[in-house]
């Protein structure tokens, strides 16, 4: 029974160590943050205020993670009941969109035009769906998908619409037609569950970062607590696989970790350049090739207890930056210590490349208001504070051959280490969500508590649910549909 060295406290990573930790094998978390857990799904503090670093829906249809989240909190875990709509030309619609409310809100000139735009796509159905944009305007006529789709999702990810690969919206908007919400609208209760029209989740009362701190608190009263402060910067390895890992603290102490299995949630292009000796040219060159979409959370306390009842607002405006804005309150109202105060991050998608990246907080802050004004959601309302968090490699980009790269650097770090398993969204380059990303861990962690590789990792599908069996070209696309460039190789 050797220790097993996890890196990464995210949900992956604490997961992992969770599942350990309970089994009673050695454990020890190596996370490069000097103060918290969480990683993106860790819930910042300032001047009291409690935020997300984006919204952070806890729902799977894994019913073992549903229950490991019961385990963990109890009682603390809220149903939080969602509503969310879309902010286009100074008027509120629902989302998922309703075509009733569309049509009621836009007139019968618009409805008109939708109807026929729609009746198209039907009529003449696109020989091939290639592109993000050639799915939604089948599915609901190129009207709806300029005015509801386009703008919202060229903002996430920089990328037009044309190049996004229509795997990516089947999955993303699964089971989402035009057809299918005209049956909501009409037949609510005969419709059944459309994923993407999930209306109640649950969610901890003091954010999503209370899971994780609960999972330190945990380690620690085991005995094996989180080392923060620990940024992995070497890996040492031979002929037998990692055998030490060497950390730095911010103030430059070194710190050196032995270990006979190792779990790295770490960004993957960061490990491969973190390896001792150094991978081959081939390997390295594969993980320079991998990128990153980062984005920053703009915060404003606004002197107004009520200003919006939604959790979040997608902003379909092009003329503001902007992309979402979270209203921290309505997903719990613990999160925001003032009653008479309201709790808003305007979340902004882009690049540390970017110029927008190296804006100073003054500026983020009078942009943030600028827009707000703009979009007329502030009123006679005043800010009283704010404050800007960054989060850098939020997003895994999916570019032209990103999954050659990644084989590459698998079948490497597979033949020569055979005691590392990758986990998690950047330890993995895979855009999921944080159940997927905890099952990972889990998996990763009875894969050591059983002696073989019982579980590969990279079967694990959108829905955090483990594939014992299916079509190999999903393991190898990663079992996740994602967007991606038009054109790339798988």
């Amino acid at each position: 029974m050797g220790l097993t060295v996890v890196i990464g406290a995210g949900p992956a990573g604490l997961s992992a160590a969770y599942e350990l930790n309970r089994k009673g094998w050695p454990v020890t978390v190596l996370e490069a943050d000097p103060a918290q857990v969480g990683g993106l799904s860790r819930t910042a503090v300032y001047q009291g205020y409690r935020f997300d670093i984006g919204g952070h829906r806890f729902f799977s249809k894994s019913p073992e993670i549903e229950a490991l989240w019961t385990e963990i909190l109890g009682a603390e875990m809220q149903v939080c009941q969602r509503l969310s709509r879309i902010l286009y030309q100074g008027v509120f619609f629902d989302y998922p969109i309703r075509p009733f409310d569309v049509f009621a809100k836009l007139g019968p000139i618009f409805t008109t035009l939708c109807l026929l735009s729609y009746l198209k796509a039907r009529l003449f159905p696109r020989p091939k769906l290639v592109s993000f944009e050639d799915w939604v305007i089948d599915q609901f006529g190129e009207r709806l998908y300029r005015t509801f789709f386009k703008t919202y999702t060229e903002k996430v990810w920089g990328i037009p619409c044309s190049q996004i690969s229509a795997d990516w919206a089947a999955q993303r908007i699964k089971g989402l037609s035009m057809a299918s919400l005209i049956r909501k609208t009409l037949f609510p209760k005969g419709e059944g569950v459309i994923k993407t029209l999930i209306d109640r989740f649950r969610y901890p009362r003091l954010g999503p970062g209370q899971m994780w701190e609960r999972i330190q608190t945990l380690l620690a009263e085991a005995g094996q607590p989180v080392q923060l402060d620990r940024k992995v910067i070497q890996i040492h390895w031979d002929k037998g696989g990692i055998h030490r890992v060497q950390a730095r603290s911010q103030q430059g102490e070194r710190f050196g970790v032995m270990g006979q299995h190792f779990i790295s949630t770490m960004p993957l292009r960061s490990l491969v350049r973190s390896l001792v000796p150094a991978a081959p040219d081939p390997v390295r060159e594969a993980a320079e090739q991998l990128r990153y979409r980062d984005f920053l959370t703009v915060v404003l306390v606004v002197d107004e207890p009520n200003l919006f009842p939604d959790n979040w607002i997608y902003i379909h405006d092009p003329s503001v930056r902007v992309g979402r804005i979270q209203n921290f309150k309505n997903w719990s109202r613990d999160m925001v210590p003032n009653p008479e105060v309201t709790c808003l991050g305007l979340e902004y998608f882009c690049s540390v490349a970017d110029p927008f990246w190296q804006l100073s907080q003054a500026e983020l802050l009078t942009l943030a208001e600028t827009e707000l004004r703009q979009l007329g959601l502030l009123k006679k309302a005043h800010i009283l504070d704010g404050t800007v968090i960054r989060a850098p490699k939020a997003y895994p980009v999916y570019d032209h051959g990103y999954q050659t790269h990644i084989q590459i650097i698998r079948a490497f770090l597979e033949e020569v280490l055979p005691n590392l398993q990758l986990a998690g969204r950047n330890g993995m380059h895979r855009y999921n969500n944080q159940d997927h990303a905890m099952m990972t861990g889990l998996l990763a962690a009875r894969n050591i508590l059983a002696g073989e590789r019982r579980y590969d990792l990279w079967r694990v599908n959108q829905d955090a649910e483990y594939l014992e069996e299916g079509d190999p070209s999903a393991a190898l696309a990663g079992g996740r549909a994602v967007p991606q460039v038009i054109g790339q190789s798988g």
